[in-house]
């Protein structure tokens, strides 16, 4: 192991219970060892993937978060005598690890609760909901400190819970934690004073319009998880340990806009660092026994689920701060870079890191530093694609995927996260010389699927380099683990011995001979507008990102998808460029399956920025000057003075021999032809890596 790592792998303390190294597996929705979003029980899945990650060295595991009461049905976590049984064979298993584990549970999500179009309906109608409450009391779920304008649709205002819910959670907090200290588990985290769910609602003034004790003065916001480590504390001994989910600051301007990384001189709505000093060592004074640390609220979700965007180790200083306050173990968690943790550990700024989702891209990353094989490790590139992919643009709810909601935690990167049984690697038995063309991501993972299973894969690129498209979508400069992403790769197939052909183009499937299967993999092409008149001038991604086209100041983009306000921000932040946007929706990155995070960063970094965005609108010309735009609600058009255009309206996917190819089709051999990733349908990475999957278990 490299010496700048030594300091992860010493042991500490929380109360009475030693850990074995600095490594804390932080929570994520999804990882709930009870179920997510459905009646509590023991879940298979997420056993399975918990205890596995204690076998591969993580010190304190951290499962997702879970209601102290069931969102669906609405049964107490008490009141399940099974579910603590199965527990307590589980916890002998899981502590044969070595590893500790914590139960994360949760008052409740409040105004923050990620309501849908027909939960909306629900809520609006009172008989309907009233219906509908033994299976989901959505008015009880939803209810917060004060009557306040829910995050994903602010339409629908929480209504305050009453004294009588508050005490039955306190109540129902120390029979939990006494059930769960008898089924074996280390200690619980008390979710949260953190990221602006139903405890941290009561804490924030701003939030918080109550005039009973649970509102007005510092003491009295700060009341409810104060009665529940009190409460823990009596049911369970004082040495049974309670950590708390715990954001320093707030990071929150007003209702639904954060603040940049970089942006200093803004009033906080929320919780200022200030207060935080005091509330730390009041919570510490209360009983609580570590402080599991960020920053944030929903209203700026991408400080506690830092996108690409962000920086490596963004909470880590504010998290320092606030150890020098309290004397119990503090933890820091936001792409919090190993090394630099270590620093801090082995400096005394820090008692552990809080690491998520690197946890969920390679699972044996911490095998990997042990033994010295560092450039093995899989980056996790903060894409939110398989993690955390809950959508919302203007005028919309959480528009996520019903099977996504039911089933978080999984990863673009890494299709057997969390679908063990689903996706695994299964050699095979008829191993069979496979032509995979397309050097992309695509392209690279279907070599590397075969290869594991045994076949002989031979990749085909026409370019003088492995990466495809995505060399392009990772040349923005805060794109660092992007770029790593395609090292990876190409170390991998080097590694796997795998037979590459670069800079040869394959336009005919029927030169192919030799091959028993064939895979296609060409991606996707720019989408053309032959119907705006001087479209030829517009530039693409590719000719502005990775071949650095030379640019003037203006620079005007048609669509304001991801792709577009992601280059935009990069000209603008680190190339002093004044981008333009042009979109034709309400909003930008109005798309189904972008995690909140990534995009309210981008509306909030577009906003803080100045950039002029024309939402509802089209470019109908573009000349040497610029472009005639028209607004598509009123009919008026005007011109829009620019330096160059570049087209952002997405892509299509690549034709094959003159056709874009179904999924599965007959060579004129005996050999089956796969078409995956973007040259099938255009989609993600994601998409791309899991479809990979789909094709090479089949071969």
């Amino acid at each position: 192991m490299n010496p700048k790592y030594e300091a992860l792998f010493t042991p500490w303390k929380v109360g009475n219970v030693e850990v074995k190294n600095r490594i804390v597996q932080c929570s994520m929705g999804g990882t709930s060892l009870f179920g997510w979003m459905e009646p509590s029980h023991l879940d298979k899945e997420a056993a399975y993937f918990l205890l596995n990650r204690a076998q591969d060295g993580v010190g304190l595991i951290l499962p997702g978060m879970q209601c102290i009461k069931d969102a669906i049905g609405g049964r107490w976590l008490y009141q399940n005598e099974k579910m603590f049984k199965d527990l307590k064979k589980y916890m002998e298993e899981f502590h044969k690890t070595g590893a500790k584990l914590f139960i994360q549970l949760a008052a409740g999500m409040g105004r923050s609760m990620a309501i849908t179009k027909p939960m909306i309906l629900l809520l609006q109608h009172p008989v309907l909901g009233k219906l509908a409450s033994p299976v989901a009391d959505l008015d009880y779920i939803t209810a917060s400190a004060s009557a306040t304008p829910n995050r994903w649709y602010d339409e629908v205002k929480s209504r305050p819970m009453t004294i009588k819910e508050i005490h039955d959670q306190v109540e129902a907090f120390a029979k939990t934690s006494k059930l769960l200290k008898e089924a074996g588990v280390d200690g619980v985290e008390i979710h949260a004073v953190h990221e602006g769910y139903l405890l941290d609602q009561f804490t924030i003034s701003n939030m918080n319009y109550r005039t009973d004790e649970y509102g007005g003065s510092f003491e009295n916001r700060y009341r409810f998880p104060v009665e529940i480590v009190q409460a823990i504390k009596r049911e369970c001994g004082s040495d049974f340990p309670v950590s708390l989910r715990y954001s320093v600051v707030s990071k929150t301007k007003d209702w639904g806009k954060g603040a940049m990384p970089y942006e200093e001189d803004f009033k906080e709505f929320g919780r200022d660092m200030e207060e935080s000093e005091k509330a730390v060592k009041y919570l510490e004074d209360a009983g609580y026994d570590m402080f599991n640390c960020d920053n944030g609220t929903y209203d700026a979700w991408y400080w506690a689920h830092p996108p690409q965007y962000m920086p490596d180790n963004c909470n880590l200083s504010y998290v320092e701060h606030i150890k020098n306050y309290t004397s119990k173990p503090v933890v820091c968690a936001g792409r919090m870079d190993p090394v630099k943790a270590a620093e801090e550990i082995a400096a005394g700024k820090l008692d552990a890191v809080a690491i998520a989702r690197q946890n969920l891209v390679d699972h044996e990353w911490i095998h990997k530093i042990l033994e010295g094989r560092e450039d093995e490790i899989k980056p996790c590139i903060r894409c939110h694609n398989g993690c955390f992919n809950m959508a919302k643009f203007a005028g919309t709810p959480n528009i996520q995927h019903l099977g996504d909601s039911l089933h978080l935690a999984r990863c673009a990167l890494n299709p057997t996260t969390m679908q063990h049984n689903k996706y695994k690697i299964v050699p095979t038995r008829s191993p069979k010389k496979v032509a995979v063309i397309g050097g992309g991501i695509g392209g690279m993972e279907c070599a590397l699927v075969l290869k594991q299973r045994g076949h002989i894969p031979t990749l085909f690129e026409k370019s003088g380099e492995l990466g495809g498209l995505f060399l392009t979508a990772s040349a923005m400069t805060f794109k660092e683990n992007d770029k790593e992403l395609i090292r990876w790769y190409r170390r991998e197939i080097e590694k796997s011995g795998i037979e590459v052909h670069l800079n040869t183009e394959v336009n005919d499937l029927g030169t192919l001979r030799g091959y028993d299967d064939i895979i296609v993999a060409t991606g996707s092409v720019p989408r053309t507008m032959p119907g705006i008149k001087g479209f030829e001038k517009a530039l693409t991604f590719t000719q502005i990102l990775k071949e650095k086209h030379e640019l003037g100041d203006k620079v005007l983009f048609i669509g304001g998808g991801q792709s577009s306000c992601e280059a935009a921000y990069d000209l603008l932040l680190n190339y002093g460029k004044h981008p333009i946007i042009v979109e034709y929706a309400n909003d930008l990155v109005a798309a189904q399956a972008t995690c909140l995070a990534n995009t309210s960063y981008l509306r909030d970094a577009m906003e803080y920025h100045k950039v002029p965005v024309y939402l509802h609108s089209t470019v109908t010309e573009i000349t040497d000057k610029g472009c005639t735009v028209k607004n598509v609600q009123t009919g008026e058009s005007f011109f829009v003075e620019c330096d160059n255009v570049v087209n952002g309206i997405g892509f299509v996917p690549t034709p094959v021999g003159g056709r874009t190819a179904s999924r599965k089709v007959k060579g004129k051999g005996k050999e089956t032809i796969f078409r995956v990733g973007d040259c099938v349908a255009i989609g993600n990475l994601r998409t791309v890596i899991w479809r990979a999957w789909d094709v090479c278990m089949k071969i």
